[in-house]
């Protein structure tokens, strides 16, 4: 692979950084891209894009790579954060990340690369891919704990034979060493957390932006008595126990919203039926390669859940999941992703 021409989104974390240098230390022609997502400060929180774009263009000095600015704010905007607004307000909960993925890593910015001449592009994703039969699959990481397959698995097997993920072979504890031997401007820079896009802050504090906080009654489901006031059924998702300022006893556990009424329903119950299933269903399937064929397979629900066994039942609009055992109910929106041993085969949207 030696002068095969990579571009590598680097985000001015760590993860990439130690991306960049491999791919150098192996021999590519490597080019530093920062992919400018989101640039808007919000009332609270600054948005670190500005020194993140500085740290990445100092490690590609550090490596001596050339480096690259891809603005993809507006079509982000669109194909990302409309999307994850639109969603809450239907009552459902999203997961920005993996439209991300979808949407503008492993689409824009691939497509951006190649036309600008780019063999091939690379990410620091912990994962890996494997190619058979001319077919790239999606292989969970060496570091089970920091797997990313989960937000991946809309990414397509066309998209992943020009991707390379080269510390999905390592892990994090290894990564960091690797950041430090080599002095990587970013070696001892925290991970970010909260939304994809924003940095440090919580999905909540930036829903409120853009949708009007309402005042809605918090009721207790086998009562049916009102326990607490609530600032909008918007902000809630099924399973949620923090933030609904209930006070005193057992614990509350939201189990249910309607969002015409702005009404959000609750139980102290654990064994509450509206709280476990054995069934799911899912639609807007993606498969990363083929249509699978067997009727079982492992499924993760939730990043960093455990595997769990399920057999699959088609229909022409989705896909119905049967559990061996119940587990936690999964919130209208988010994603189910479907492995057969390691390697993600794809997986759908939650009804």
């Amino acid at each position: 692979m030696t002068g095969k021409r990579v571009y590598v989104g680097m985000s001015g974390g760590v993860d990439s950084s130690v991306t960049a240098a491999l791919l150098v230390e192996r021999g590519y022609d490597v080019t530093g891209v920062y992919m400018k997502n989101w640039s808007r400060d919000l009332p609270g929180m600054k948005c670190p894009w500005a020194e993140d774009l500085a740290d990445a263009k100092r490690v590609a000095v550090q490596l001596g790579i050339d480096f690259k600015v891809f603005d993809f704010e507006n079509e982000y905007r669109h194909k990302v954060v409309d999307y994850m607004i639109d969603e809450y307000k239907k009552g459902r909960t999203p997961n920005p990340d993996v439209m991300c993925n979808q949407e503008v890593k492993f689409k824009l910015f691939l497509d951006a690369a190649l036309e600008d001449g780019a063999d091939m592009i690379a990410t620091g994703h912990y994962a890996r891919i494997i190619t058979r039969d001319d077919l790239a699959y999606l292989q969970m990481a060496l570091d089970a704990n920091k797997d990313q397959t989960y937000f991946l698995y809309r990414v397509s097997g066309e998209a992943l034979k020009r991707v390379l993920f080269p510390i999905g072979e390592y892990t994090k504890p290894q990564v960091r060493d690797m950041a430090k031997e080599r002095n990587l401007f970013t070696a001892s820079k925290k991970d970010s957390q909260g939304i994809c896009f924003v940095g440090q802050i919580g999905i909540r504090d930036f829903l409120r932006q853009y949708v009007e906080e309402k005042a809605g009654n918090i009721i207790d489901k086998k009562s049916g008595k009102i326990i607490g006031v609530h600032e909008g059924a918007i902000f809630y998702t099924i399973g949620q126990r923090h933030g609904l300022n209930v006070g005193g006893g057992l614990p509350y556990y939201v189990i249910g919203k309607n969002m015409d009424l702005n009404e959000v329903y609750v139980t102290t119950d654990l064994n509450d039926g509206a709280l476990w299933s054995n069934q799911i269903r899912l639609i807007d399937i993606h498969w990363i390669n083929s249509h699978p064929k067997a009727s079982q397979y492992k499924i993760r629900v939730r990043h960093r859940a455990p595997l769990i066994m399920a057999s699959l039942d088609y229909s022409n609009d989705g896909l119905n999941l049967s559990l061996e055992n119940s587990d936690r109910q999964v919130a209208s929106g988010q994603s189910v992703v479907i492995y057969d041993g390691d390697i993600c085969l794809g997986g759908g949207i939650v009804v």
